[in-house]
């Protein structure tokens, strides 16, 4: 039986699911809107909950996708004992996660997000290329139009600023000061790219796309920006086998064995500039008839 745990609505977990129902191979699909209860049958841990119910010994493979188990706790009226209790649940709701984590897998809820800072220092140390960067809460020493502002925390979504709007926080140049301290921030060189490329990896191998972005004024800092009018062109692409080694080492220090990660490349160089475990890849996988959502279904 594979566990899947993903959200509602999930495209990417919909394509994989359909390559599961063509392989004939027995699935459950837990979404984020699910609260377990950790019960026992059999002298075996079994957890139900209104939609979805499993042995953990049943589970063989476990893809997570995004999202995560979640547990319904009981509550006691006395204060003391209540602690106590939270306590002892704890340690059962981590024993339940870290057996299914034991199974073969494809990424794992502990460590489903990647600190970028330590992601930066460690590729650096395998001898990946990586921009100059630096984290600020002003722009004293910034040299306008050669340095770029980002998340420290990936490419976050703002939900629910105003009804029906959210907020996407791109990669943007930095071409005024500012005379006001903010939060601590993360800047970093700006290369001008010859193209960008995204690679998916899973289980030791790379699939990538390069992604020609640079000469469309919209998509010129940060491809997300896409241009429905007039597209980027991407086509399917090989990084260098030692380029491609270093990804092996660096997502095996991590421990996610899947995520897609981001490049640019300038003159002779392959600058290294994030991983995201839980990142998109369908249109890597469309636009170069890589099928991903099948490979995932054939390793589950």
């Amino acid at each position: 039986m594979i566990l899947i745990i993903s959200k509602n609505k999930e495209a990417t977990t919909d394509e994989v699911i359909k390559w599961l129902f063509v392989m004939d191979k027995k699935f459950i699909r837990v979404n984020e809107d699910e609260v377990f209860e950790i019960k026992t049958k059999e002298k075996r841990i079994y957890i139900e909950s209104s939609k979805n119910s499993f042995f953990i010994d049943e589970i063989e493979s476990v893809w997570y996708r995004r999202g995560g188990l979640k547990f319904k706790r009981l509550q006691y009226e006395n204060p003391s004992v209540d602690m106590h209790m939270s306590e002892h649940q704890h340690w059962l709701e981590d024993y339940v996660i870290k057996m299914l984590e034991s199974k073969k897998y494809i990424n794992k809820q502990s460590n489903c997000h990647v600190n970028k800072l330590l992601v930066l220092k460690k590729a650096e140390n395998l001898g990946l290329d990586v921009p100059s960067y630096y984290l600020a809460e002003n722009t004293n020493h910034i040299h306008l139009g050669q340095s770029i502002v980002k998340p420290i925390a990936g490419n976050p979504t703002l939900e629910n600023i105003s009804e029906d709007i959210y907020g996407v926080m791109y990669t943007a140049v930095i071409d005024k000061y500012r005379t006001d301290e903010f939060f601590i921030s993360f800047f970093q060189e700006k290369i001008d790219k010859d193209f960008e490329i995204r690679a998916f990896y899973l289980n030791g191998k790379c699939w990538s796309m390069a992604i020609f972005s640079q000469k469309d004024q919209q998509t010129k800092v940060d491809y997300r920006k896409y241009n429905d009018k007039k597209p980027n062109r991407n086509v399917p692409y090989k990084l260098p086998d030692n380029i491609e080694e270093k990804i092996h080492q660096l997502m095996t220090s991590l421990d996610p064995n899947c995520g897609s990660i981001d490049f640019i490349k300038k003159d002779n160089k392959f600058y290294f500039l994030e991983v995201n475990p839980v990142g998109q890849f369908l249109n890597v996988s469309r636009i170069c008839n890589y099928f991903l959502d099948r490979e995932i279904a054939e390793y589950l």
